[in-house]
């Protein structure tokens, strides 16, 4: 790996497995100091082991969308790692499946929370805590439910549309200090999606135009050069990772 993350510290969210755990693992490979968030503690001590221990990975345990810990994993990256340099939004919900028309209110409120919400007010942390003195960049992961209707997953698609349109706005504000930009994954092999895929991996890949799904590392590396200074001119856009399925009209 090059290590061009050297003295670079970030913070990704939702990374105790799947695509999370990966970009924190691919950024750690190249140099950075990582700490990861997630609900459960027991979780996010194996990975933190797995990401090589404390000398290179901090976790703190904790709900995306409560403002007091983002406000503490903010703080505690800082005074353990010496800064926050590098913001990582992965966390996101769908619990619902089916019609938008027959969905629940409070779960769409839900939905909006995590995938939107919170990634915005991650992002004003630690753009008050040290950003905006030291500049940075973020990446944000929509989906390309986002980017075209999905049937099924409707309103997690429009949250991810939203969180896309958060980014071309913060990216606009934010410069030229901050870069901020997004990813967006289509069916990725992770625990998350698995009743996307479940039980029909193989047909559903065939009609990818590259006959696979994608995997977290693939979103980790898209995710490592959007955040890296090889993408130093790239902001506010939408990177689609999708094996080529939205070329032939699939989501």
């Amino acid at each position: 790996m090059t290590g061009r993350f050297a003295g670079k510290v970030a913070i990704v969210t939702g990374a105790s497995r799947g695509i999370g755990l990966s970009i924190a693992q691919r950024l750690v490979e190249e140099g950075a100091k990582v700490v990861v968030t997630a609900r459960k503690k027991d979780a996010l001590d194996e990975a933190v082991l797995q990401l090589g221990g404390a000398e290179h990975a901090l976790g703190v345990a904790g709900r995306a969308d409560d403002l007091d810990h983002q406000r503490d994993t903010v703080e505690r990256a800082i005074a353990t790692f010496g800064g926050a340099d590098l913001l990582v939004n992965n966390t996101g919900i769908n619990p619902v499946y089916g019609p938008m028309i027959e969905m629940d209110l409070d779960a769409a409120r839900k939905i909006i929370e995590v995938n939107c919400l919170a990634a915005l007010s991650w992002t004003q942390q630690v753009h008050k805590a040290w950003m905006a003195k030291h500049g940075g960049a973020v990446v944000n992961v929509s989906s390309v439910a986002g980017v075209k209707p999905a049937p099924g997953i409707g309103f997690y698609g429009a949250s991810k549309a939203m969180l896309t349109y958060l980014t071309q706005e913060l990216a606009v504000e934010l410069g030229p200090r901050l870069r901020v930009n997004a990813v967006a994954p289509a069916v990725v092999k992770t625990k998350f999606a698995t009743a996307l895929y479940e039980g029909k991996e193989k047909e559903l890949a065939e009609t990818y135009p590259l006959k696979r799904l994608g995997e977290p590392e693939d979103i980790a590396g898209a995710v490592a050069f959007l955040l890296s200074d090889d993408a130093s001119w790239v902001t506010g856009q939408l990177l689609v990772l999708d094996g080529g399925i939205t070329l032939t009209g699939g989501v």
